[in-house]
């Protein structure tokens, strides 16, 4: 076993989840050195052909990423793991937190042709395929942002990819939307937290609105701007926002997701042209941090 490679403990979470081989022959050459592949080339962020011998063809685990990626896999395991993790207890759903960060997009990113890719195999267009491939132009440059929210082990619940220069407001009501953790007993998925935890760039009336709606209690502090808004209205300008110090200090943990997920150089740096491709690049770096 390389540096980086799955261990026994991680493979056994995770073998349970991936697609088998059916037919005569198979289909899938051993998952377990594919994926290996695949984490060592997001560990260090280097170009696919250059990926070690042992790992087979380069292109075979090129192509399994990219695959998986367009159909949905990937997002398949990511939930599979995460109703595992929440069966065992594993998941602190008392204080989720949301947050977004910028990743530089390499030079190699850029360029993708305008028309969809198709599915490798298929006449369909891939899983949540985005036509401004979530690249966007800021000042430093080709950047996308990714948006997340973490539960209190620091580990990510659900994951959305916009362009770089997108706000982060809008992007509350999608990023909860995407959490549905399924039960493995049978029933609806879990989708809504214990409270959340979000910075002043969350503060709008209509996610206020949205998180009453849903009944989730939330700690988000109020922008300056907004209380003086307020205020001039005097009493049709509604009740302050409640605000909890102790249970915002917890939104740290958001912070150590990020970090954690950044410790994958190509989820640090995009190097991926494909928005599809990019978006499960980082849920294979999420499914890494839930079956360790």
């Amino acid at each position: 076993m390389g540096r980086g490679d799955l261990t026994d403990a991680e493979w056994a979470r995770l073998e349970p989840h991936l697609p088998k081989n059916v037919g005569r022959g198979g289909r899938w050459r051993d998952h377990r050195v594919v994926i290996n592949g695949i984490l060592f080339r997001q560990r260090t962020g280097t170009p696919w052909r250059d990926l070690p011998t042992r790992f087979g063809k380069w292109k075979t685990v090129h192509d399994r990423h990219r695959r998986w990626s367009a159909d949905g896999t990937w997002d398949r395991i990511l939930r599979a793991v995460q109703a595992d993790a929440d069966a065992e207890g594993r998941i602190d759903w008392s204080v989720v937190s949301v947050d977004s960060t910028v990743c530089r997009a390499h030079q190699h990113a850029a360029g993708a042709r305008h028309r969809s890719a198709p599915v490798p195999g298929r006449r369909r267009r891939p899983v949540q395929h985005r036509p401004d491939e979530a690249m966007g132009r800021s000042r430093g440059g080709l950047t996308t942002k990714i948006h997340l929210a973490s539960d209190g082990g620091c580990r990510p619940l659900s994951i959305l990819i916009t362009p770089g220069q997108w706000g982060d407001a809008p992007q509350l009501i999608p990023v909860l939307e995407r959490i549905r953790v399924p039960r493995p007993a049978g029933g609806h998925p879990r989708t809504r937290p214990g409270h959340l935890c979000g910075d002043k760039a969350y503060s709008s009336r209509r996610n206020r609105c949205y998180l009453r709606r849903r009944q989730i209690q939330h700690t988000i502090p109020e922008r300056r701007d907004q209380r003086a808004n307020r205020q001039r209205r005097g009493s049709r300008g509604g009740r302050p926002a409640g605000f909890d110090r102790a249970l915002y200090t917890r939104r740290n943990e958001v912070e150590r997701t990020i970090n954690a997920l950044k410790g994958f150089r190509t989820v640090a740096t995009r190097y991926d042209k494909r928005a599809f491709v990019f978006h499960r690049t980082v849920a294979v770096a999420a499914i890494r941090l839930w079956i360790r």
